[in-house]
C-alpha cells in the first residue's frame, strides 16, 4: 500500500569505522532541519537542500574528520540517499522528473534529477578555487556519488557561469534542492500509478 503523501518520512541510520551518521527526513516538510556534520561549509550547503527542497531534515554525522572530511562527506550522501529513496517508496503517483535553475550573483547552475531506479551521475563543475576556507570542494562529487548510488535517482548538474567558488557551490545546491522537491511532487493525474512505460522503477 502507498504511504499517503503526509507520511513520505524516513530515518536512516549507518555504522562503520569511520563514521556515525543518522539522518531523519520529510519530503512533504517546511523545510526545517538541524544538521550537524563537524564541517561547517557541508552543513550550509546541506540547509540548502532543506531550505530549498521543503524537506525537514536532520542530519547527526560523527566522522574521522581528524583525517580529513572525505568519508564524513561521502557517507553522508550515502545515508541521505537511501533515506529518500524509503520516503519514496515505489515511486507511485510521483512527478519523477524534476529541474531547476538557481542563480546566485554571478554563478548560475542547473541540476536535473530523474527518480530511474538507475544511479547515474553526471557531474560537470570547474571551480575557480579548490577550497573555500578548509572545505576542499573536490569533495562534493562524492557526497552527489554516494547519493545517487543509493537513492537510485539519475542526476545531472551542471555550474554553468560563476567566479566565486562558493556561490558555484551554493547554487548546485539549492538547485539540487528544488530539482528534488519538483521530482518527488505527487501528481494527481498520476495518482496509483507508476510515472514509467514499464510499471516499475
Amino acid at each position: 500500500m502507498n504511504q499517503p503523501a503526509s507520511g513520505r518520512t524516513a530515518s536512516v541510520s549507518r555504522d562503520t569505522q569511520e563514521t556515525r551518521i543518522s539522518v531523519n527526513l520529510n519530503l512533504d516538510g517546511a523545510g526545517s532541519c538541524q544538521i550537524d556534520t563537524g564541517v561547517p561549509f557541508f552543513d550550509h550547503m546541506l540547509t540548502q537542500i532543506a531550505r530549498h527542497g521543503l524537506i525537514d531534515l536532520d542530519i547527526d554525522a560523527k566522522g574521522d574528520l581528524e583525517i580529513d572530511a572525505h568519508h564524513t562527506v561521502e557517507d553522508v550522501g550515502i545515508v541521505l540517499g537511501q533515506a529518500l529513496a524509503s520516503a519514496v517508496g515505489d515511486k507511485s503517483g510521483i512527478t519523477r522528473y524534476g529541474h531547476s535553475y538557481v542563480p546566485l550573483d554571478e554563478a548560475l547552475s542547473r541540476v536535473v534529477v530523474d527518480f530511474s531506479g538507475r544511479p547515474g551521475l553526471e557531474y560537470r563543475v570547474n571551480y575557480v578555487r579548490d577550497r573555500v576556507g578548509d572545505f576542499d570542494l573536490d569533495l562534493l562529487a562524492e557526497f552527489f556519488q554516494g547519493f545517487v548510488n543509493h537513492a537510485a535517482v539519475t542526476l545531472h548538474i551542471d555550474n554553468l557561469t560563476g567566479n566565486n567558488a562558493h556561490h558555484q557551490a551554493e547554487t548546485i545546491f539549492k538547485a539540487f534542492g528544488r530539482a528534488l522537491r519538483t521530482a518527488a511532487t505527487p501528481d494527481p493525474r498520476m495518482a496509483g500509478q507508476i510515472p514509467s512505460s514499464k510499471g516499475s522503477l
